[in-house]
C-alpha cells in the first residue's frame, strides 16, 4: 500500500482495540510510521531520529542519498580483505592440486606453454591458437613448489588488503587480474616460440606498482614501497629460472591501470575507470594477436 492510499477497515481491530499492522494486520500495534502514520508492528518498524518509520518510508528516504564510497569509487566495506584471502585461497587450492593430486597433468594443463611454428610439433599451447588462450590466465593461478606459492602469497596478504581498501572489490580485482593477464601476454609476446612459466609473479608485481601509484596519489611515503620493487627487480634479474618477461609486463600494466583508476576525475570518474579497463584489455589483446602473426600458425 503506498502512503498517501487510503486507510483500509484493517487498520482498526474489529474488537475496537489498537489497530493491526499494515503489513500484519493481524498484528495488534499502538505504534504508528512517523512519516505516513500507518501502525507498525516491532517487525516492520525501523528506528529514526525520532520514533519509529516502516520499511517504504525509510527506503524512499534513502533513495536520494547518495552512497558513500571509497576516495577511489568503491564501495564501503566492513571486511576489506575478502578478495585477497579468496584470492590467496584459489593459489593455494591450486598449488595443492598441481603438487600432490593432479601431478603432473594440471602443471602440463595449465602452465603459460608456448612454442611457435619453427619447433617441431609447434604450434603448442598458447601459441597453438584461441582454444589453448585460456593458459594465459590459469597460469596465473598455478605454482608447483612450495616456496614459489607461499613467498607469492605472502606479498598478496600484504600489499592486498590496502589497495583493496581503497579500490574496492571490484575494481581491485579487476587490477589483479588484468596484472597478471599483462605479464602473460607480455611474455608470450617476447618469448612466444619457446616457453613454459607459472606463478602469480605478474599479478604480484601489478600491485607493487598500484602501491606506487597510490602512495604517489595519496602524497604517502614511497621509499618502502620503491626499495621493496627495486629488490625484487634485483632477484628477478640476478636469479636463472625465473620469467622477467611476466615480472615486467604485469609491473607496467598494473601501474597503469592504477594510474586510471586512482587519477580518475570524480566528476567523470565511472567512464575513465572504465575506459581504463577496457583500453587495459585492448592492449593485452594486441599484445596477443602480435605474438600469434610470429609464432602462431
Amino acid at each position: 500500500m503506498l502512503p498517501d492510499e487510503p486507510r483500509q477497515s484493517t487498520d482498526r481491530s474489529p474488537e475496537g482495540g489498537p489497530p493491526g499492522c499494515y503489513r500484519h494486520p493481524q498484528t495488534a500495534t499502538g505504534i504508528s510510521c512517523t512519516r505516513c502514520e500507518r501502525p507498525i508492528c516491532p517487525r516492520c518498524m525501523v528506528g529514526a531520529a525520532v520514533g519509529f518509520q516502516c520499511p517504504e518510508c525509510v527506503g524512499g528516504g534513502h533513495a536520494g542519498t547518495r552512497r558513500a564510497t571509497t576516495r577511489f569509487g568503491g564501495a564501503l566495506t566492513v571486511d576489506s580483505g575478502v578478495v585477497t584471502r579468496a584470492l590467496v585461497g584459489i593459489n593455494i587450492v591450486v598449488w595443492v592440486l598441481a603438487a600432490y593430486v593432479l601431478n603432473p597433468r594440471l602443471g602440463e594443463v595449465w602452465s603459460l606453454a608456448s612454442a611457435g611454428r619453427a619447433h617441431p610439433g609447434g604450434p603448442y599451447g598458447v601459441a597453438d591458437g584461441p582454444a589453448q588462450w585460456y593458459r594465459l590466465l590459469t597460469a596465473t593461478f598455478l605454482h608447483l613448489q612450495w616456496w614459489h606459492v607461499g613467498l607469492n602469497m605472502l606479498v598478496l596478504l600484504w600489499l592486498g588488503p590496502p589497495l583493496e581498501e581503497a579500490l574496492g572489490r571490484l575494481r581491485y580485482l579487476a587490477l589483479y587480474l588484468l596484472a597478471g593477464l599483462g605479464g602473460s601476454t607480455f611474455a608470450f609476446l617476447v618469448a612466444g616460440d619457446w616457453m613454459n612459466s607459472v606463478g602469480a609473479s605478474g599479478a604480484v608485481f601489478g600491485l607493487i606498482g598500484a602501491t606506487i601509484v597510490m602512495q604517489l596519489r595519496n602524497r604517502g611515503p614511497l621509499a618502502p614501497a620503491v626499495a621493496f620493487l627495486v629488490f625484487n627487480l634485483v632477484v628477478t634479474f640476478s636469479r636463472q629460472n625465473i620469467d622477467w618477461r611476466a615480472h615486467i609486463g604485469g609491473l607496467v600494466v598494473g601501474g597503469l591501470v592504477a594510474l586510471g583508476l586512482m587519477y580518475a576525475p570524480r566528476e567523470r570518474r565511472g567512464a575513465v575507470q572504465a575506459l581504463t579497463v577496457v583500453g587495459a584489455v585492448a592492449v593485452e589483446a594486441a599484445m596477443l594477436l602480435s605474438g600469434m602473426a610470429l609464432y602462431g600458425a
